[in-house]
């Protein structure tokens, strides 16, 4: 097995990598940071984003695991005392060919210029938001008008990211075993001029959402953890990524509604609360 670790430069996730080499080199795990058969991310959920960037020209091929060392890591389903357990187990399932992976949907945008178009892909969400002044955009769903936004931004999440920014927007949590995207405005104004649904949208995956600028804005565009502005947008088009998803090594069971419990709601409320219920 082929492995690669990025890390988010902290002096525990520094110790952490290089305690990670020393025990995969024991096992007989190679270091390959051209094309690893895993990507080891060893920080927080922004040291994943890099990760994920890092190799979407492999994501066919390459699979990543996560060890939380920052605030909240809810791709990472490791803590730093576990990463002896882990190599054990990734040589394990090496030695038995038989690595499990789950595969996630992923965003795909296209931006329309004079120039031509542009693909990018997102493992959380896209963000689009007006620089100086508000955003104003038409909204299609499926090439028919949909509205006419005003406000700070429009995001658009998957349901990796829909715990995410989506979720401080008042988005619904979508299981990331669902193929869809999810559609959220970010302070929209509304009055006779400008109206907009005013609620989170969720399109499956053979629906497409395209954003219309007006035109020569200045906005911010957001690619999870990565930001441009730019005055050159004609359109960008939104839908779930087609024949493309991120996948996620599982050498151990971690349902994801044990992760958004963990991550929102924490351990000691949930017994607080069973323990007052069985009083």
């Amino acid at each position: 097995m082929k492995y690669n670790v990025i890390h988010r430069g902290d002096d525990i996730s520094i110790g952490l990598m290089q305690r990670f080499h020393e025990l995969a080199a024991q096992y007989g795990l190679k270091l390959d940071e051209e094309s690893p058969d895993i990507v080891l991310s060893i920080g927080g959920d922004g040291t994943l984003l890099h990760a994920f960037h890092q190799y979407t020209h492999l994501l066919d091929h390459v699979a990543f695991v996560g060890i939380h060392t920052g605030r909240l890591g809810f791709f990472a389903d490791w803590q730093p005392d576990e990463v002896e357990h882990l190599a054990r187990l990734m040589y394990e399932s090496a030695a038995n060919d038989n690595l499990q992976v789950v595969k996630y949907p992923i965003l795909e945008i296209q931006i329309s210029t004079e120039s031509g178009i542009e693909s990018h892909l997102a493992l959380n969400e896209f963000t689009l938001k007006g620089v100086e002044v508000t955003l104003v955009a038409e909204l299609h769903i499926n090439d028919e008008p949909f509205e006419t936004f005003r406000g700070d931004g429009i995001c658009i999440s998957t349901p990796c990211g829909s715990t995410a920014y989506n979720k401080s927007l008042g988005g619904a949590i979508v299981h990331p075993s669902l193929d869809a995207i999810q559609i959220a405005e970010i302070a929209s104004i509304n009055n006779r001029v400008y109206r907009t649904l005013g609620s989170p949208v969720i399109l499956p995956k053979h629906h497409h959402c395209d954003i219309y600028p007006r035109a020569r804005q200045h906005v911010l565009l957001s690619l999870d953890h990565l930001n441009v502005q730019r005055n050159d947008i004609i359109s960008i088009r939104s839908m779930v990524a087609a024949g493309r998803k991120v996948r996620f090594a599982r050498f151990r069971p971690f349902p994801f509604w044990s992760r958004v419990r963990e991550a929102f709601i924490g351990y000691e409320l949930h017994h607080e609360t069973a323990s007052t219920e069985k009083k």
